[in-house]
């Protein structure tokens, strides 16, 4: 019994929830392996068919099960002990059931592909209970549980008088499909605009390597034969992606008014006494003057006559001599 090691379906647990499910899966099991009539009253089977069929039933069991009728070795007793325990679910579940069928609506459920799934599984618990539903039935309850907005559909419907479930189920679906795909589209824009085209349809394709691509080296036939084409140079170095210092700007130009720098005579605010003061120094450039040293205290002066000031040994012009300046005009407001 290599083939059943591995369980075939879901074993049999041990609060027996499961119990009718499992039934019904073990009878046809048995049954697609001729080991049916085993579990039979009638007990036509030989000793090899009850083995394997003993050994199939306890491989379905939960391992509490399986040690509670360990000592058990005739598979009919197993089985019929095992339907006298749990076969008694049949009554818990019809009643849940039914009220399950009682209450079901169509109104109560989104779409009707959440629907029908759910009647499904009320009828297959009820069939298992005994009770089996016909067409008619699935019919009312899904015509009688519509939406009170719906009534013009719902009689609609009726007078198209099918004859099973599954026709009506299919044409709600088709329906279901077919609205949502027409809210789609009159979602994707206003009514009355036109669709915008598409931004790749008339776009060119550009064609070309990407910047720093290494080529790979081609042959040129308008140079020697025996020298190829260099690849570029990446722009991608090492240091691509450091930020570049910037340059300091400086102006050497030389003001020929005051003989500063970093500004031209055309923009040049010194004041005058000092450009005057300048000019004659540039009169006496060949003349050697003369330096003394001299210890002030910055302090106890204030002001500065200008007629005690000499340009290499040369004293300044009267007009020039006759100013009176200050101290404030020795700086340059920036």
């Amino acid at each position: 019994m290599a083939s059943i090691e591995k369980p075939k379906f879901h074993i049999l647990e041990v609060s027996g929830n499961n119990y009718l499910s499992w039934c019904l899966d073990m009878e046809m099991h048995l049954q697609g392996q001729d080991l049916a009539n085993a579990i039979t009253e009638d007990d036509t089977s030989n000793a090899k068919d009850k083995a394997n069929a003993l050994i199939f039933i306890r491989h379905h069991l939960h391992e509490s099960l399986q040690t509670q009728y360990l000592s058990v070795r005739d598979p009919q007793t197993l089985w019929k002990r095992l339907k006298d325990r749990y076969d008694h679910t049949k009554t818990v579940i019809l009643p849940q059931a039914q009220y399950d069928w009682q209450n079901l609506r169509l109104q109560d459920f989104k779409s009707v592909s959440d629907y029908n799934p759910a009647l499904f599984d009320i009828v297959s618990r009820l069939e298992l209970c005994g009770i089996k539903l016909t067409d008619a039935k699935l019919l009312e309850k899904t015509f009688s549980t519509f939406h009170a907005s719906n009534i013009v559909l719902q009689q609609q419907y009726r007078q198209r008088q099918f004859a099973t479930y599954s026709d009506l189920i299919y044409v709600l679906l088709t329906a279901e499909q077919t609205n949502e795909l027409l809210l789609k589209n009159h979602g994707l824009r206003p009514a009355g605009s036109k669709a915008l085209p598409e931004a790749h349809a008339n776009s060119k394709k550009i064609i070309g390597h990407f910047k720093g691509y290494k080529r790979r080296q081609e042959y040129n036939p308008q140079r020697d034969s025996r020298k190829f084409n260099r690849p570029r140079k990446s722009n991608f170095g090492p240091n691509h992606d450091k930020e570049k210092k910037s340059k300091k700007v400086t102006n050497e130009s030389i003001c020929h008014r005051c003989g500063m720098l970093g500004h031209w005579s055309c923009t040049c605010r010194t004041p005058t006494h000092f450009v005057d003061l300048y000019q004659a120094s540039l009169k006496n450039t060949g003349k050697r003057g003369e330096f003394h040293a001299i210890e002030i205290n910055p302090a106890a002066i204030t002001t500065v006559e200008a007629n005690n000031i000499f340009v290499s040994g040369t004293p300044l012009a009267p007009e020039v001599a006759n100013a009176s300046l200050d101290v404030s005009d020795f700086f340059e407001d920036l």
